[in-house]
């Protein structure tokens, strides 16, 4: 794929989006707005990166495809499959823990019939596999649905949380 058919993949909105982050850091750096090109690409493609965008964001950036593979697989928030229209992400590091994060994702997997890492058969909601740490210490337990924090978790609050979603 050559790199005009590469960008044709990227949306103006999407190569506009990249453009205001390249233009947050020296000349000469365009690599460092990845990430945040990543996010645009993947919010664009139904919240997945497939190889085809992923070569294209390299490309638009001037930087090695395996450079882009390698944060796009490293970081959580990046799905290289296909991903349910809800993303839920419970965190299970030492406080949310100790507080009952591990007995939340037990109640979820049951109630979606899922494990962590699937999406059930109606596409509607994907149970990320496991979160090492979300930042939210002090709410424990929590989870983040579609990027929103929700904290100090009781399984009630959960199904009704996990109910409200279309």
């Amino acid at each position: 794929m050559t790199s005009a058919q590469s960008k044709s993949l990227l949306s103006d909105g999407v190569i506009a989006e990249i453009d205001h982050w390249i233009k947050k850091f020296p000349e000469g750096q365009k690599r460092s707005a990845v990430i945040a090109a990543l996010t645009a690409a993947q919010e664009e493609n139904g919240g997945w990166l497939n190889t085809a965008i992923m070569d294209a964001v390299a490309d638009y950036l001037e930087m090695p495809r395996i450079a882009v593979y390698e944060v796009a697989s490293f970081y959580s928030l990046f799905h290289t499959q296909p991903v349910g229209r809800h993303k839920i992400s419970v965190c299970t590091n030492i406080s949310c823990m100790l507080c009952g994060g591990r007995e939340i994702v037990s109640h979820l997997e049951r109630k979606l019939g899922i494990k962590e890492g699937e999406t059930t058969s109606d596409g509607r909601i994907t149970l990320v596999k496991e979160e090492e740490c979300l930042a939210a210490c002090c709410g424990a337990p929590m989870m983040v649905v579609d990027g929103h924090y929700h904290e100090h978790l009781t399984l009630e609050k959960v199904d009704e949380i996990v109910d409200g979603l279309e």
